[in-house]
């Protein structure tokens, strides 16, 4: 049997998991009786609730005498370590592209690193049954993509295939009728390489875990390709981590087919294999077997630009909803997350009960920070910072983005001015059929908080897509949120009565009933200052009926915090409380007598 290996790579949102369940279903992975759902690879809740892909996952299919191990890999670049890791397990990568949006920000990145692994690209446009589809127009894109990227003549040498992924549909040209997703498997067969040979010539076999799973019968699961020889099951191997080498037992030993595990008791260099029974084993680490047993270079990812302060729950409502609590289980928990995900970097500071997680994005800590609160934990965290450097010659730098963003013309002027503010640099702009696309060069920073002020602005309309671009000089002070906010004075219950009462003072967090303290922030202000304001004040009852007695107190719908929006809003001075059952947004102090409600930004 022969092997072919690949990934599917592309923007977020541009068909990659709808592709891979067309596959699985035309090459009949799934059993008669079984029930499928819509993107059967994004298996966690959060994946299927967001529509994204999180964590890189792989299955596997066979096309006559040929297993293709595929893997799907996120689209969005917070989650770029899921992807770099990936891809050293393949030869080959699907570029797919959506026929009317063309190449997008995090398509160049995940192109940029299949290039740099050298593999070789197979060329997708998906979703050509779009009414505003141009697939030839996108196509020329994608080339100039490439020669951006500084391809070389094999690389542009790509084979083009277009796609109705949704209805399981590829052909080699617009022309043709198609009817199935032949002409792709087939163009994986004859363009994709077959397994390469292992880095360092060794008689032995060898293992580059670049995954991990949990099973509850048999523990962690170490997965990876495997090179030179076969392996076989409890035959002596070696486990190289970075603390050294020990001899181990492999004693489970799994290969895929469809979605499924399958026990073997022995795999055939070049698939894709799991292996159970060694402890302690993480991403990065090598399982080799041989008297010349030696380690694969440990996989390398870029550097967190984004770092977060996660500390315990001090407000006066921690322990209400969690099980969680203490500094030490937190630890413990994001140690955990370290094992799997490579991307992330963790350390602690002076204060014990306080953690500091360096990431690629808001979004990668956020989905951390969302999976933590489904346990059971409770955290208070702090304002997303960005990572500063100090080069050799003493200069100050900090991470760049790319920033693009397709807006209504009709609000061009106001995100101009925005990102001006934000120290944007405009690169680029192209209006076309009533919407304008704008490329700015951006300080990482000054996308904290943007992306809810955007949405805002363009009444959702617009379409916001940003990649790191590397580190420059740090800009100094930037505008930060303009307006303060209305902090709770005291303990209680809110009321509709003090509520309707605070109306003209700004837009509220919170609903009567609501449950607040002293220092948890209520509202915005509507002006530049913080206000400490009474929300559980009741209407005095009296036996005089005033004019105004049966006034109706209609309130409006109070703005909901999510994670994501409480991360963007909050200042330096303040914290978001994160529960399984609530997001609060308090100021650090709670004290309204020994804060200011003076803000500076900077």
């Amino acid at each position: 049997m022969s092997f072919r290996n690949i990934a599917i790579i592309a923007h977020v949102d541009h068909g990659k998991t709808t592709l891979v369940d067309a596959i699985l279903q035309q090459c009949q992975a799934f059993a008669a009786h079984e029930a499928v759902t819509d993107r059967v690879m994004d298996s966690m809740d959060l994946e299927r609730e967001r529509g994204i892909t999180i964590a890189s996952k792989n299955t596997a299919v066979f096309y006559g005498d040929t297993k293709i191990n595929i893997l799907d890999t996120p689209g969005h670049a917070d989650f770029g370590g899921e992807v770099e890791r990936v891809l050293s397990m393949v030869e080959a990568a699907i570029l797919l592209v959506d026929a009317s949006e063309g190449p997008l920000p995090q398509t160049r990145f995940v192109l940029r690193k299949a290039m740099e692994q050298g593999l070789t690209i197979i060329l997708v446009i998906n979703k050509i049954d779009r009414q505003d589809a141009r697939a030839q127009e996108v196509l020329d894109e994608v080339y100039d993509l490439f020669i951006d990227l500084d391809a070389s003549e094999e690389q542009l040498d790509f084979p083009v295939l277009y796609a109705i992924a949704r209805d399981g549909i590829a052909k080699r040209s617009l022309d043709e009728e198609g009817s199935d997703l032949r002409p792709l498997l087939d163009t994986i067969v004859e363009h994709c390489p077959p397994p390469k040979r292992s880095p360092m010539p060794i008689d032995g076999a060898q293992i580059l875990v670049t995954n991990l799973a949990y099973d509850s019968y048999v523990g962690r699961l170490a997965i990876g390709r495997l090179y030179g020889a076969p392996i076989e099951l409890r035959k002596p191997a070696v486990h190289f981590s970075e603390e050294g080498a020990r001899n181990v037992r492999p004693q489970l030993l799994y290969t895929w087919r469809g979605l499924r595990r399958h026990e073997v008791e022995r795999a055939e260099p070049g698939d894709i294999v799991a292996v159970a029974g060694i402890e302690d084993i993480t991403v990065g680490d090598t399982i080799a077997t041989g008297e010349d047993a030696a380690p694969l270079p440990r996989v390398r990812v870029d550097e967190p630009t984004i770092g977060m302060t996660f500390s315990i729950n001090t407000s006066p409502f921690s322990g209400r909803d969690g099980k969680y609590l203490t500094a030490r289980q937190v630890l413990d928990r994001l140690n955990r997350e370290l094992l799997s995900n490579v991307s992330l970097r963790i350390e602690e500071t002076e204060d014990k009960e306080s953690f500091k997680v360096y990431g690629r994005g808001e979004l990668q800590l956020g989905i951390l920070v969302e999976q933590m609160r489904r346990e059971g934990f409770e955290l208070t965290l702090s304002r997303p910072e960005v990572v500063r450097k100090t080069d050799d010659d003493g200069r100050k730098t900090e991470p760049y983005e790319v920033v693009i963003c397709d807006v209504p013309d009709d609000h061009v002027g106001t995100i101009t001015q925005k990102l001006a503010n934000r120290k944007g640099l405009m690169q680029d702009m192209r209006a076309t059929g009533g919407r304008t696309r704008l490329t700015y060069r951006i300080p990482s920073r000054g996308l904290i908080g943007f992306r809810n002020e955007f949405l805002t602005d363009t009444r959702g309309e617009g379409v916001m897509n940003a990649l790191f671009d590397g580190w420059d000089d740090d800009v100094g002070p930037l505008l930060v949120r303009q307006n303060g906010t209305l902090v709770a004075d005291r303990t209680g219950k809110a009321t509709a009565y003090a509520l309707f009462k605070l109306l003209p003072r700004g837009v509220q967090f919170v609903v009567p009933g609501e449950e607040v303290y002293e220092g948890m922030i209520v509202g915005e202000n509507a002006r530049g200052n913080d206000l400490n304001v009474d929300v559980t004040k009741a209407k005095q009852l009296t036996n005089f009926r005033s004019a105004g007695a049966d006034e109706k107190m209609i309130l409006p719908p109070p703005r909901k915090m999510t994670l994501e929006l409480a991360m963007e809003f909050i200042d330096e001075d303040e914290l978001v409380e994160v529960t399984p059952n609530h997001i609060r947004l308090r100021k650090k102090v709670l004290q309204g007598n020994l804060r200011s409600v003076r803000r500076t930004g900077a």
